[in-house]
């Protein structure tokens, strides 16, 4: 289940031993990048609420930039911003990799970037 106000409530939790946060791998497997885009604006509107509420978050890293192999599933597993070929090594950026350089690029989630990659989900999330 993907629960995106969780990552807050964790935030929150762990604001009360005022030390640094630093939030990794923090992502959704996808080899069509249909749920990505998604995922990481619903995951950072909460991470920049908890930011909002002062927890002391110093990065968020999305788990990852390229696919990669995975002990459980080997290679089948796409969790990477870029598809990773595996017979030729090259490396793509996905529509969700374009998404979050521009998130980082304007140091948050713009309504212009909301509008660039919008879906039915996102549409209700941003009302």
């Amino acid at each position: 289940m993907i629960y995106p106000k969780g990552i807050y409530e964790v935030l929150l939790e762990l604001k009360k031993y005022n030390l640094p946060i630093y939030v990794m791998e923090n992502g959704v497997a996808d080899k069509d990048d249909h749920l990505r885009p998604s995922f990481i604006l619903r995951y950072l509107k909460w991470v920049h609420q908890a930011i909002q509420e002062g927890v002391d978050i110093r990065s968020y890293l999305h788990w990852t930039l390229m696919d990669n192999f995975e002990w459980a599933e080997g290679i089948s597993m796409r969790f990477g911003l870029c598809q990773t070929n595996f017979k030729t090594l090259a490396r793509i950026p996905r529509k969700s990799a374009k998404m979050y350089k521009e998130i980082i690029l304007a140091n948050g989630i713009t309504e212009e970037i909301v509008k660039k990659y919008k879906s039915e989900l996102l549409k209700e999330i941003f009302k």
